[in-house]
């Protein structure tokens, strides 16, 4: 599995992004950047993952540099993986 490629294909479905994810790099900014990313979408982008790729997240895992930019992500996804 192409972790990045599945982070952008989960980010563009719950957040409804009509494929504006596909053109995101490691480096563009998600929470406070882009405006579908509240709290409860937090939530669901965080279940979709564990579902999807098949990991595990508990609550103390995550703070708001989890969700800084597509890479951190990327990143947090791929240790879970790795874990």
């Amino acid at each position: 599995m192409n972790v990045h490629d599945e982070v952008l294909r989960v980010l563009d479905e719950v957040l409804s992004l009509g494929g504006r994810a596909q053109a995101f790099t490691r480096q563009t900014p998600l929470l406070g950047a882009i405006p579908e990313l509240d709290s409860m979408a937090v939530v669901t982008l965080i279940t979709t993952l564990e579902e999807q790729c098949g990991i595990t997240v508990d609550d103390d895992d995550i703070d708001g540099d989890t969700f800084a930019t597509v890479g951190s992500l990327v990143d947090f996804v791929s240790a879970r993986l790795e874990g």
